[in-house]
C-alpha cells in the first residue's frame, strides 16, 4: 500500500493505492510487452534511462524558469518562488515555452536514442516521436485531472502511445502521475471516445468533453463506483512509463511540504513506418491539437497563475 496520495483535496485510502507492476526486466521480450500493454493498460519501467542526462535536463528546465523568477536557486531543486516575471521578461508566450521545450539537453531525453529503443521493444519495430510534446511544471496545489489521450492524437497512426518520464525524484506528495487500474476496459466512456475522433468536423470541446468523461465525478468517488484502484509509485529520475491511448489518467495533487514543483514530460510515440506528417504533431512549427502551438499549453502561461487542473 502507498501512502501520502491525496487527489482533488482528498486523501485516497491507501488500500485504494497499489504500485505500478515493474516491467523493466522484460524490456527484450516485445510479444510480452504488449501482452501486458493489452492486459494492463500501461507498461512501467524503473531506473532504465541515464538518471544523469534526465538531471541535466532538469536544471535546463528549471535554470529557464529561474530566469523568469519562478523557480529559486538552485535550480535543479525546483523549490517555487512564488512569484513571476514571465510577462515581462518574455511577452511572447508561445516562443518562450516552446524554446523551453525544445531545449537540447531535454530533447536528449525525450527524442534520445534510449527512449526510441524503450518504445521500439513494444512496438517491436522502430518507433518515432511527435515532434510537438506536453511539458508540465506542476507546484503546490496543482494536478491534472482525470482523463483519455485518444481523441486529442486520433489520426495518422493508429499505434499511437504516452511516454510519461518524470525529470527528478517525484514522491507521491509532489503529484506523480496515477493511472485507473482496469480503466482501458472502461467500454461505456472508451466508445464515446472513439466515436469522437479528431478530426477538421469535430469541434474541439467534444473532444474535451469525450476525453474527460471520467472526471465527472470525484476520483476517490470514481474508484469507489467502478470497484477499482490507483496506481501509482515514487519515482525516481530515470523511470519511464508507456501507457495506451484508452488508459485513463492523470496526476496526484502535489502538497509538497517543500513547494517543490514536479516536473515531468509527456510524448506521443508511433511506429517510424507508420504517417508522420500530421501538421499538429510533426514539423518545426507545429500547431497543436486547438492550432495554438505551445501557446495554448497550460504550461506556457506563468507559473503562478490560479488554475486547479493541468490539462
Amino acid at each position: 500500500m502507498l501512502h501520502d496520495c491525496i487527489s482533488q483535496g482528498i486523501a485516497v485510502p491507501p488500500e485504494m493505492v497499489v504500485e505500478f507492476h515493474d516491467s523493466s526486466p522484460d524490456l527484450q521480450k516485445g510479444s510480452l510487452l504488449q501482452q501486458r500493454m493489452h492486459d494492463d493498460g500501461y507498461l512501467f519501467f524503473r531506473g532504465i534511462l541515464n538518471r544523469e542526462q534526465v538531471l541535466e535536463a532538469r536544471q535546463e528546465v528549471f535554470g529557464r524558469l529561474a530566469a523568469v523568477g519562478e523557480i529559486r536557486e538552485p535550480a535543479i531543486d525546483g523549490i517555487a518562488t512564488g512569484t513571476s516575471h514571465r510577462l515581462e521578461r518574455e511577452p511572447d508566450l508561445t516562443r518562450f515555452w516552446k524554446s523551453v521545450s525544445e531545449g537540447p539537453a531535454l530533447r536528449r531525453v525525450t527524442h534520445g536514442d534510449d527512449l526510441r529503443r524503450v518504445a521500439g521493444q513494444y512496438f517491436g519495430e522502430k518507433s518515432i516521436p511527435h515532434e510537438y510534446m506536453f511539458l508540465r511544471p506542476a507546484a503546490f496545489g496543482q494536478s491534472t485531472n482525470l482523463h483519455y489521450d485518444f481523441p486529442f492524437f486520433a489520426g495518422g497512426s493508429n499505434h499511437i502511445v504516452t511516454v510519461w518520464v518524470p525529470f527528478g525524484d517525484i514522491p507521491l506528495c509532489d503529484g506523480p502521475l496515477m493511472i485507473v487500474e482496469g480503466s482501458h476496459r472502461f467500454d461505456d466512456l472508451v466508445q464515446p471516445m472513439k466515436d469522437a475522433m479528431l478530426d477538421p468536423k469535430t469541434d474541439f470541446a467534444t473532444i474535451q468533453q469525450a476525453a474527460y468523461m471520467g472526471s465527472t465525478s470525484e476520483n476517490v468517488k470514481l474508484l469507489h463506483e467502478r470497484n477499482t484502484r490507483i496506481l501509482s509509485t515514487n519515482f525516481l529520475a530515470g523511470d519511464v512509463i508507456i501507457f495506451s491511448m484508452f488508459t485513463m489518467h492523470g496526476s496526484l495533487d502535489n502538497h509538497s511540504s517543500a513547494g517543490r514543483v514536479r516536473l515531468s514530460v509527456d510524448v506521443r510515440y508511433q511506429p517510424a513506418a507508420d504517417p508522420h506528417d500530421d501538421p499538429r504533431f510533426f514539423g518545426p512549427n507545429p500547431t497543436g491539437a486547438k492550432g495554438g502551438s505551445y501557446g495554448e499549453q497550460k504550461a506556457a502561461q506563468p507559473l503562478t497563475a490560479p488554475w486547479v487542473s493541468r490539462q
